[in-house]
């Protein structure tokens, strides 16, 4: 099997997902992911796509990951990994599409508006 490469988005972090045969060895930004992410619930997020399929130990997965937090990083590397299980098996997206894993989360943070305080709140009225 040739690498597979796909991308998962959450708010503003984007990861690039690089999947291949091997031993279930997954790098993050050339560390290991559980030096990346150091909660054991990240890690499991990270995993999850790979646990609900039962994939946990065929494939060497290598992401290169930037933007955003911590918490929007693991979420799109869940996104990236998620289509790439279903790219390589399409029965994969039977035990996915439940799960809520094949969608991208659409909340960002809504931006600042012009003659606006900030996205939402206006400055205050002052009738004289």
């Amino acid at each position: 099997m040739d690498t597979i490469h796909k991308i998962g988005r959450r708010k503003t972090a984007v990861a690039r997902v690089y999947l291949s045969d091997g031993t279930g060895n997954i790098t993050v930004n050339k560390k290991d992911y559980k030096d990346y992410f150091t909660t054991s619930h990240l890690q499991y997020k990270v995993l999850q796509a790979l646990n609900l399929t039962d994939n946990a130990s065929n494939f060497d997965i290598k992401v290169n990951v930037y933007g955003g937090g911590i918490t929007g990083q693991a979420e799109a590397i869940r996104l990236g990994i998620s289509r790439a299980l279903v790219f390589l098996d399409a029965e994969n997206r039977t035990i996915l599409k439940p799960e809520g894993l094949l969608t991208r989360d659409p909340r960002m943070v809504e931006r600042k508006k012009f003659g606006q305080k900030k996205a939402r709140k206006k400055f205050q009225f002052s009738k004289r």
